[in-house]
């Protein structure tokens, strides 16, 4: 069973992640912190950048291949400069955007026939990899929620993340799920939570 962090843990998650950018963008440093505990296992970690209820870049990795503190760092400085789909965000912004950070059960392949796959995945519980050929693509478990998207929406969304036809859960594409547990700031550089997604998928 994974270690679950403490609040204090998910509380210096997120402002290592915020002071990560910040040093990288002011800087251009890449921050050379580490810690102990929980922070020195290898996790699978996703960093979220919104601004303004939108959101503004989202990178990780979801495997359990770097230290969580690493992770951390790294994922945080890719969300803000390196997502393909914004530009780059600059130093100014950082007032304005909210720093939310996922950290990842190690994923699981789900080993079910293809039209069994929706009964294995739980919504506000479930992040989704799908993976066929050189494509992968993955959405985090508060995506589902947040879309409001039963198992099989969730399902053909992460097929089209992949550039896969949605269906490609049910033509031989793998499935992997994960769990994640979510820590963000209600406001930028204000009070940090842990997000319960299952009880916002009610």
């Amino acid at each position: 069973m994974v270690k679950l962090l403490t609040q204090e843990e998910g509380e210096r998650a997120v402002r290592l992640a915020r002071e990560a950018i910040e040093t990288y963008l002011d800087e251009r440093k890449i921050l050379q912190k580490r810690f102990n505990g929980v922070f020195a296992e290898k996790r699978g970690v996703f960093t979220t950048l919104t601004k303004q209820g939108n959101l503004r870049g989202c990178i990780g990795f979801p495997y359990p291949i770097k230290r969580l503190d690493e992770a951390i760092i790294e994922s945080a400085i890719s969300a803000a400069v390196d997502d393909p789909r914004f530009d780059p965000v600059r130093l100014s912004e950082m007032d304005e955007i909210t720093v939310e950070v996922t950290v990842l059960t190690p994923p699981e392949k789900i080993e079910v026939k293809p039209r069994d796959l929706p009964q294995h995945v739980e919504i506000g519980r479930h992040g989704l990899i799908v993976r066929m050929g050189p494509f992968s693509g993955l959405l985090l478990p508060q995506v589902a929620v947040e879309y409001k998207m039963d198992s099989e929406e969730f399902l053909s969304e992460t097929c089209m993340k992949a550039g896969l036809p949605p269906d490609c859960w049910l033509t031989g594409a793998e499935v992997y799920r994960f769990e994640g547990q979510i820590f963000k700031e209600v406001e930028p550089r204000g009070k940090i939570v842990e997000v319960d997604i299952r009880s916002c998928s009610l």
